[in-house]
């Protein structure tokens, strides 16, 4: 019921929107009715967008050396955020609701095939696999770097980044449970709805919310700007490696124009029904089944092909001794089971891809499947081209393609103190 002066009139309750709901709705995005409307460019994502792809150039434009120095502060900072948000978080009505919901476990959500699918693509981003991230900043290490302790050790960090950030999150959560009188379940929300609905309306209730909000945001821009520029270092590296005497001297402007060409496709999302087509993208090209694809072939690749004892033997060259055996296992074993069954899940499970109550129509889901079969079938389509171009009978292809003989002296280069006694696997 809403009062005005010398009148009451009487609201029903589905006629009133949430504010913060609402301007994200309406003044950020200015959303279209589909992905069929996509409407005008909002020039003032766009500028954003354009902001955030010069900071990325300028992030690793220098190469390795300058992106690593420039790790240090963004990677680093965002605990310092994290740490600010968690004290003020803990101290709210209502963060231990939010943060028992956060630890308590529901097992039966084990039965659903998107929770499934949504951790392993966590797993996936956060320690940066199928992305050619590891790959490419783990070549210029050198030959005798203790990449196991360092993989160790990325790993934790991760983990314990991601458990971190939860408390801060759900603590939050908690508040907005207590203070809006809802369940946590039906306060928690995943994607950009996180970040741009639910935290700020908490935010909004905190004495300084201008303040809460610029750490929040900046805190999300440096974690937003670390993962980008690695990635697309990953991608630099692996460009400037296969044709380097095209690129290596040209290397600031090629890495010019592919952050230029990113920036054109991701126009895109930023125009009234970019969020349709976001989602869109995030659903079928970039997570999920496209990367469970990725990171299975590559277990196959490295753990049959190639084969994990040769690749076990690989690692005591460069490290100086065995890792635990455990760790075979997993290539062998549990990694590629994992992969393949949670994709084979998802299968079984499969439910219509959806932005909150919008229902895409049928040419959307063509072209989302028609994103993720773009890299997914690059692997078997790979596959069948360079083996029909090799010369040679069956065996002679195998053994060149497959499981091609390595020396290790070569790629060792000087002597060392660790010296295998296995020289050509």
């Amino acid at each position: 019921m809403c009062t005005l002066p010398n009148q009451t009139m009487r609201v029903p309750l589905t006629n009133l929107t949430d504010p913060v709901k609402e301007f994200w709705t309406n003044r950020v995005l200015d959303i279209s009715t589909g992905v069929g409307d996509v409407g005008g460019i909002r020039w003032e994502l766009a500028g954003t967008l354009l902001l955030v792809w010069i900071l990325c150039y300028f992030c690793i434009w220098k190469g390795v050396r300058w992106t690593g120095k420039v790790v240090y502060f963004t990677a680093l900072f965002p605990y310092v955020l994290l740490t600010i948000l968690l004290i003020r978080g803990i101290t709210l009505p209502g963060a231990a609701k939010g943060i028992s919901f956060y630890l308590y476990p529901r097992l039966t959500k084990l039965g659903e095939s998107q929770v499934w699918v949504d951790a392993v693509t966590q797993i996936f981003f956060s320690y940066g696999l199928g992305l050619g991230t590891l790959n490419a900043l783990g070549s210029y290490n050198k030959y005798n770097n203790n990449v196991y302790k360092d993989a160790l050790l990325v790993c934790c960090i991760n983990s314990c980044t991601s458990f971190f950030a939860g408390f801060v999150v759900f603590s939050v959560i908690g508040f907005m449970s207590e203070t809006q009188n809802k369940p946590v379940e039906e306060v928690a929300v995943s994607g950009p709805g996180l970040a741009f609905l639910a935290y700020p309306s908490a935010i909004l209730q905190l004495p300084l919310p201008t303040l809460w909000s610029c750490l929040f945001f900046i805190m999300l821009l440096f974690i937003g700007l670390d993962s980008q520029f690695c990635t697309l270092e990953g991608f630099i590296t692996a460009m400037v490696d296969e044709w380097p005497h095209l690129l290596r001297r040209r290397k600031e402007a090629f890495i010019a124009f592919v952050c230029f060409m990113s920036y054109l496709v991701g126009i895109s999302c930023v125009t009234r029904g970019g969020m349709f087509v976001f989602n869109l993208l995030n659903e079928y090209a970039v997570s999920g089944l496209a990367l469970l694809w990725v990171i299975f072939f590559e277990c196959i690749a490295f753990s049959w092909a190639f084969g994990a004892d040769r690749f076990y033997e690989a690692i005591r060259d460069m490290i100086g001794y065995y890792p635990v055996y455990w760790w075979k296992f997993t290539w062998v074993v549990s990694c590629p089971a994992i992969c393949f069954g949670v994709f084979v899940f998802k299968f079984l499970q499969w439910s219509e891809v959806t932005y909150l109550d919008y229902h895409y129509p049928v040419f959307a889901h063509v072209f989302g499947w028609f994103t993720a079969l773009s890299s997914m079938l690059c692997i078997p389509g790979y596959a069948i081209y360079i083996w029909r171009k090799t010369p040679g009978d069956f065996q002679t292809k195998f053994n060149k393609l497959v499981r091609p003989q390595i020396n290790l002296e070569e790629i060792r280069g000087k002597p060392t103190a660790f010296q295998s006694e296995i020289v050509t696997l």
